[in-house]
């Protein structure tokens, strides 16, 4: 079977993709939203640093606000740069084969760092975001040949049985479907388990929110078209602005929650992946407005390092180093403006390291 990926421009690079994935990563792994949860705490700041520390973290369940999105947007932007890697592979002379053993490490790396960093008592590993992507960039990947309708319908096809299993399987005691730890996910959790995580996260949302990756799939393929910046535009803005809509529109019925990502939630988040990506191309690829692109793309060329570093106690150690010295320099702030000051450092520093590794031209990948 010809792939239509070979047929694209694959050697162009659409800046825009870099530019996305490192603000995604920079926003999930330097820590910086901690300044204004920080001031909100301490009723600093007033209203609007209220919002924004509210909206800078998750739904307790029914909901969305922007951190919410921060996964989805990982998910996606991994899958919009699959279509770049395997044009890339295959333009070098890869066979499919190859290329198919490449994705099966790689997601085999990406489940063993996810039950790594989710073995904790409190947590599943199933439920930590690269454990997830292991499945989902599978998935997307052994699909990533076909018709986009097939890719569409079978993205919605998970959405649709994740649905279903929510309100139907036939468990006493879990048939509530959107009743915290009385669901099908929180069924699915203790049989794996045999206990319940904190914060009434689910595992099997590795099913409903492939959808995503597919999705970017797709919207990769797309990038790589020789079509107008305006048809581009269109065509990720129309679905994903639809998508919004008819995601808050099902609420009512279906409630927005991320954190057994319902159909609603699925939905709604992959339509602003939709626009998010959309903004990012026309700011970049169309208004050529680079200026902030390397601060944000370099994050993003190393980010399985750096979403590992941060999260194995990377960043507590940064904080150590940073506190002496910001302690010292910004005494006469209290100790709110300290700790304001000791998180900006080490982000920072989390920038820095991205930066060095970056000028080294060293790019750790799986």
């Amino acid at each position: 079977m010809s792939t239509p990926i070979q047929s694209e421009k694959a050697q162009d690079r659409v800046l825009s993709v870099d530019f996305f994935r490192g603000f995604t990563m920079f926003m999930l792994v330097t820590g910086i939203t901690n300044v204004f949860h920080e001031l909100a705490k301490n009723d600093m700041g007033g209203p609007f640093i209220a919002l924004l520390s509210k909206q800078f973290d998750h739904a307790e369940w029914n909901g969305l606000y922007a951190w919410d999105l921060i996964q989805p947007f990982f998910m996606f932007i991994v899958g919009v740069a699959m279509p770049f890697s395997l044009a890339k592979r295959m333009a070098r002379g890869d066979s499919w084969k190859k290329a198919f053993m490449h994705a099966l490490s790689r997601s085999f790396w990406l489940l063993a760092l996810g039950f790594m960093l989710g073995s904790d008592r409190d947590s599943h590993a199933f439920q930590n975001v690269l454990a997830q992507l292991s499945f989902t960039y599978l998935v997307a990947f052994l699909i990533m040949r076909t018709d986009f309708k097939i890719q569409i319908a079978i993205s919605f096809a998970m959405i649709i049985l994740s649905d279903v299993l929510y309100r139907v399987w036939p468990v006493e005691g879990f048939n509530q479907p959107f009743t915290p730890d009385k669901n099908f996910g929180a069924w699915v959790d203790m049989l794996i388990s045999g206990h319940l995580s904190t914060g009434h996260w689910a595992s099997f949302n590795a099913i409903p929110t492939t959808a995503h990756t597919i999705w970017g799939v797709l919207t990769g393929m797309l990038l790589m078209k020789d079509w107008t910046h305006q048809k581009k535009l269109l065509t990720l803005l129309i679905p994903g602005i639809v998508m919004i809509i008819a995601g808050y529109l099902m609420d009512p019925y279906i409630p927005i929650i991320k954190r057994i990502c319902t159909s609603s939630f699925v939905i709604v988040s992959g339509g602003y992946c939709l626009v998010a990506m959309a903004f990012s191309y026309w700011l970049i690829d169309v208004m050529k407005y680079t200026r902030t692109l390397n601060f944000f793309a370099i994050v993003g060329m190393n980010a399985i390092f750096i979403y590992l570093f941060s999260n194995l106690g990377g960043k507590n150690l940064l904080r150590g180093a940073a506190d002496p010295f910001t302690s010292r320099i910004f005494f006469w702030m209290g100790d709110v403006g300290k700790n304001v000051m000791v998180t900006i450092a080490v982000a920072a520093m989390v920038w820095y390291m991205c930066h060095y590794l970056y000028k080294k031209k060293i790019f750790i990948r799986l």
